[in-house]
């Protein structure tokens, strides 16, 4: 093996390809990246054996070749280059890196070893724009659940309709969902890990291009022109969530997010050990509360100007960490609040209906 590439091209793949390396004593060579040169292409591959990355970078190529490089030192080490370009050579497993002001060596492993990436055909049932994949990914991604009890919950439910893709999680405290438009070919729903959601909204935070999407034998791929992502699915049957979003609202008010965050910030840092703060609602104004023993307590007041018909008062406790989650995902400044009834669920969604999200939050009790 022998190339020549241009320093930031590196860096930009081995950043995309190694958060997935971890520190495996038993099999040491999934601590590396596998790094192949073929037809003027230079390819980084990494895995953990439930998820698999390619990356394809430009290069000129003198010399075609493949080696497992050890993942940290070589990450490390060109992510501290300055040089525009450098220069990989290859000879008995010893991966040598020089440049205008530096050479240097690794050892390396055998590319042998490395666990086999599995190869899916790229017959997509659906390509979407990156961004659109990004941002309804984003949107779900806080109410996946971290609990092992129940590992349906462990990733993000995509059922693929014939017109519509439906994104949803729950951790069984609260529930979002985000539906966007688009024609499958294939009316499949599955469950897509989180660690892997995670790596792909990492992946997609600066890229432009569409991203496609196939699913065969309990695996799911997402691939562009640069990169593959490819991962086992969650086995098991998610629970039928639409079922919980209320139908039914008692009463309204649409706020501006950014007031209401402030608020809600000043109210959590006097919260309880179960995180609560209160909102109490009327026709004339909402009061945001929260009381410790230890700290003290917090009262805060903002006019109701939304001009909203409030059928009743309310009175709700939440958990202050869901609702910063909320609200965080929320797209749009304007934002409305629906209390549906004492004991039920409230939702957070954006005013303008286009953006078709919704957020659900079970109350604590009082």
């Amino acid at each position: 093996m022998k190339l020549t590439i241009l320093t930031k091209n590196l860096q930009f793949g081995l950043n995309a390809v190694k958060n997935i390396v971890g520190k495996n004593l038993n099999l040491p060579v999934l601590n590396t990246i596998l790094v192949e040169s073929k037809n003027n292409k230079l390819n980084l591959s990494s895995t953990n054996l439930e998820l698999g990355i390619n990356f394809h970078l430009s290069a000129t190529i003198e010399n075609e070749g493949v080696v497992a490089i050890p993942a940290r030192i070589f990450s490390d080490f060109i992510s501290n280059i300055r040089d525009e370009k450098i220069e990989l050579s290859l000879k008995d497993n010893i991966l040598s890196i020089q440049s205008a002001n530096f050479k240097t060596k690794i050892i390396c492993f055998n590319p042998k070893d490395f666990p086999l990436i599995p190869k899916l055909k790229k017959e997509p049932i659906v390509v979407l724009p990156s961004k659109v994949l990004k941002n309804s990914l984003s949107s779900v991604f806080d109410s996946v659940s971290l609990s092992q009890t129940r590992p349906e919950l462990g990733g993000v439910f995509v059922n693929f309709n014939k017109n519509k893709i439906y994104f949803a999680s729950t951790d069984s405290f609260r529930l979002t969902e985000k539906i966007i438009s688009s024609s499958s070919s294939k009316q499949i729903s599955v469950i897509i890990p989180r660690n892997t959601v995670a790596e792909l909204i990492r992946i997609l935070a600066d890229y432009e291009k569409d991203i496609s999407i196939n699913i065969e034998e309990n695996q799911v791929q997402f691939y562009s022109d640069d990169f593959e992502i490819i991962s086992r699915l969650i086995d098991g049957r998610y629970p039928d969530y639409q079922r919980v979003i209320p139908v039914k609202i008692v009463s309204q008010i649409l706020f501006k997010k950014d007031d209401l965050q402030n608020n809600i910030r000043l109210a959590g840092l006097f919260s309880s050990n179960i995180n609560d703060i209160g909102l109490r609602v009327d026709k004339k104004e909402i009061v945001i509360f929260s009381k410790n023993s230890d700290r003290g307590e917090f009262n805060s007041r903002v006019k109701n100007n939304s001009g909203i018909q409030i059928e009743e008062p309310f009175e709700v406790l939440l958990n202050y960490n869901y609702l910063v989650d909320g609200l965080k995902n929320m797209p749009s400044e304007d934002v409305v609040f629906e209390y549906t009834g004492e004991g039920a669920p409230v939702i957070l969604k954006p005013k303008d209906t286009d953006f078709n999200l919704t957020y659900l939050i079970m109350p604590l009790k009082t």
